[in-house]
């Protein structure tokens, strides 16, 4: 009966797709980093565009995931339009790979010895004898990673072994050879099943696996192959421009839009010359010979390779073109608009890109922060009550970042398993949270300048020279943490931690001092609220900027995971040397400073 040949197939052709999909999915994870830095390093060569396109298609084995990427590049300022053309024409070409390998299902039994190691029979189960040791039994790094790319390709030829079994079962009744003879002779019908599956299926690689699956089981000639193919070009890029489209701006948008052009363009090519050389009559001997694994992936590989030649010279009128038919509209361009864009749903499959996003997202973070504590300390002495309001924006702008780049970690989240993107998304878990906390310390400090100026309370001299000080402290920890953020530098974050306990010292000192003019009557209640509020909020910038370093040591070195636990504690118990040198010269230098402040001469108010 033939409903047990259709289940047989359809649950082959499931164990196809998950194959296809795990093997993309881990080697897209796998690779995500190399990804990362090929595609910021593209250039305006169309040449050297096309040829990353293409490279980076055949790695992950998609062209859709390919040009998403693409796509979200786009729309954060990272690449041009332009610059993503070429990488859209190589990325169709790249994913022929995938037909190439497929075509090891022509391997037979009166093959060599050798051959017969390739054949899927025994390819497939020495793909999963391997991946299942590299996952169970290896603890190396990536090993996890490269055990489920050999699952994936093992699962993947199961599947399609058992699609051909379960066709042939079907082509033995013979309408499965009628349907592709009639699918011949009508290619308008041919041409939209191909499009129809591959938009389904959302993958042109997972449709080209199938026809190759079915002409192992019966005879498919070139005259139904080939429309086909060209249907399955419209029908994969349909899916990736719609998603492209999602939540994106015009810009990256026409990304999907230009695939679409160039396909259609692609298709009307293959066509016309398949049309022209046979009715030359060159085709006589093709038109009706039986297609296999292999020559079906030989005629996607030539269809793809010759259209990417001539069409890449005249990229630009696809360009053109897109921007006719998507006009530039008026769209609200924000301080951090590009920034915000980055953060892109398309770069989930690839982890190393959505990190990027957040690293940029984050650094403007913390640059905005800096930027409103120089402010806000300035206007303690030197009051501007424009100056507070900008404070007050850019808080705003900061608290912005933060939901948007805390609900995009917790989006990418699913879609993580290696071990370092764990240790990086937990990192900037911690990191945007204390951003977010600098940016509320500068706001309150403002707010109390505020406060002040409004009541007619002003701070003595020794008062200010004492900030001064502190302020001097808190800049060097400052720029030490805005560079163990930007570069890893372990260095620099083995010094936040010694400023930061002279910090905490400093503090205190002052609070004592505060007290003891408070009681001498030469500072008044409402300035000593203001100044230990002030203290209390520079304090904090100091601690965050202490968690910071200690989520970066985390990072670099993950056998440190407890470091709040055992690594504070053990510095802040005086068991390591480096910090108590450092923390002694520190301390020395910010006290003598302090006695220089107080030995000047005042008139206390």
């Amino acid at each position: 009966m033939y409903i047990f040949n259709i289940i047989s197939l359809l649950g082959g052709l499931s164990m196809f797709l998950y194959g296809m999909r795990l093997m993309s999915g881990s080697l897209k994870e796998g690779s995500s980093g190399t990804l990362k830095v090929a595609m910021e390093r593209i250039t305006n060569n169309p040449l050297k565009s096309f040829l990353l396109g293409l490279g980076i298609a055949a790695v992950i084995q998609s062209s859709t995931a390919t040009i998403v990427i693409t796509s979200g590049l786009v729309a954060a300022g990272i690449l041009s339009l332009e610059q993503s053309l070429g990488i859209i024409i190589g990325a169709n070409v790249g994913t022929t790979v995938t037909g190439q390998i497929i075509r090891l299902l022509d391997i037979g039994e009166d093959s060599s010895p050798v051959l017969r190691f390739f054949q899927p029979s025994t390819l497939a189960p020495l793909a999963l004898i391997v991946g299942i040791i590299l996952i169970m039994f290896c603890h190396f790094k990536k090993s996890d990673n490269l055990g489920s790319i050999a699952m994936g390709f093992g699962i993947l030829f199961v599947g399609l072994m058992n699609m051909t079994s379960s066709v042939s079962g079907l082509i033995e009744g013979g309408q499965m050879g009628r349907m592709f003879e009639h699918m011949g002779d009508n290619p308008i019908l041919g041409y939209m099943i191909g499009a129809g599956v591959a938009f389904i299926l959302q993958s042109s690689s997972a449709t080209i696996g199938i026809l190759q699956a079915f002409s192992m089981a019966g005879s498919i000639p070139f005259k139904t192959i080939y429309i086909v193919i060209v249907g399955i070009y419209l029908g994969d890029c349909v899916t990736t421009a719609i998603v492209c489209s999602i939540g994106a701006q015009n810009e990256s948008k026409r990304v999907g839009l230009v695939n679409i052009i160039y396909n259609l363009s692609k298709t009307v090519i293959v066509i016309a010359v398949v049309a022209l050389t046979h009715s030359l009559g060159l085709l006589d001997e093709l038109w009706n010979m039986h297609m296999t694994p292999g020559t079906i992936a030989d005629a996607n590989t030539i269809f793809n390779l010759g259209c990417a030649i001539i069409l890449l010279p005249f990229g630009n009128i696809f360009v053109k073109l897109s921007r006719r038919i998507l006009p530039d509209a008026e769209e609200p361009k924000g301080k951090y608009s590009d920034i915000v864009s980055a953060l892109n749903p398309v770069f989930f499959s690839t982890p190393a890109l959505a990190f990027r996003s957040c690293y940029n997202a984050l650094n403007a973070m913390f640059d905005a922060a800096v930027v409103n504590i120089n402010k806000a300390l300035d206007v303690i002495d030197d009051y501007d009550d424009s100056i507070v309001d900008e404070i007050a924006a850019e808080e705003k702008n900061i608290d912005m970042l933060t939901d948007r780049v805390d609900n995009y970690l917790v989006q990418l989240s699913p879609h993580i398993s290696e071990d370092l993107h764990i240790r990086i998304f937990e990192q900037y878990h911690k990191l945007v949270t204390e951003f977010e906390h600098l940016g509320d310390y500068a706001d309150n400090i403002a707010m109390t300048a505020r406060e002040m100026h409004n009541e007619g309370v002003q701070f003595s001299k020794t008062a200010l020279n004492e900030l001064k000080v502190v302020r001097d402290l808190l800049d060097t920890i400052l720029d030490y943490a805005k560079l163990t953020f930007v570069k890893r530098n372990l260095d620099a974050a083995y010094h936040i931690e010694p400023l930061e306990e002279v910090m905490d010292d400093l503090i205190n000192t002052l609070h004592d001092n505060h007290l003891d003019r408070l009681r001498d009557g030469k500072c008044t209640i409402r300035a000593g609220i203001s100044f230990l509020n002030i203290l209390t909020n520079l304090e904090n910038m100091s601690d965050s900027c202490s968690h910071v370093g200690v989520a970066i040591i985390a990072r670099v070195k993950p056998e440190k995971a407890n470091l709040p636990h055992t690594y504070l504690i053990s510095l802040h118990k005086g068991e390591n040397s480096r910090f108590n040198e450092a923390y002694s010269e520190a301390h020395e230098n910010y006290y003598k400073m302090l006695e220089e402040m107080g030995r000047e001469k005042e008139t206390e108010a």
